[in-house]
């Protein structure tokens, strides 16, 4: 995803994002260099050579980082993403199981009635366009076993609140 226009905001303490899909903001306190007080940011933009899939910042110390759109992605829990990072992890593992199978490829074609440029399709990590569902097919076979665990997610740690002149803010 290629981000548009990049901005610091200092009151929230974040990075806004525009892109195609909508505007996202990126909290100072995940970034590797976190701006302070006395070291501002100076200056940020899109990445071009990330193609802008990621953005530069300058800080006054002279310190910079980049941030790739994948953490933006990550720390917003996007289902888009989470979905591809869950398809390549599935593919990546079905390759490791045929390249350890005595089955022949062409055998798994034959089992999974499907083609062999079908079966390489799905077993391309750079290919989204497949579901779980196949790859758990593929992993089956080749004598795989996949467990789906689905448990409630830890609540967030709560927000303390320290008393500075008279009012609370966050910490």
């Amino acid at each position: 995803m290629k981000i548009q226009s990049v901005e610091a905001n200092n009151r929230k303490k974040a990075f806004e994002l525009r892109t195609a899909r909508g505007t996202f903001t990126y909290p100072y306190a995940k970034l590797a260099i976190p701006p302070a007080s006395d070291n501002r940011v100076m200056e940020v933009f899109p990445d071009p050579d990330t193609g802008q899939e990621a953005f530069t910042y300058h800080l006054e110390s002279g310190a910079e980082d980049t941030v790739h759109m994948d953490a933006v992605l990550e720390y917003h829990q996007d289902p888009t993403y989470l979905n591809e990072v869950l398809l390549h992890r599935l593919t990546v593992e079905a390759r490791k199981a045929l390249d350890q199978s005595d089955l022949a490829k062409r055998e798994v074609v034959r089992r999974l009635g499907t083609s062999p440029s079908q079966l390489y399709r799905l077993l391309d990590p750079t290919r989204s366009s497949k579901s779980a569902g196949q790859l758990l097919a593929i992993l089956h076979l080749l004598g795989r076993e996949v467990d789906v665990v689905v448990r409630p997610r830890r609540p967030r740690p709560p927000i303390r609140a320290k008393q500075v002149r008279g009012r609370k803010t966050a910490v």
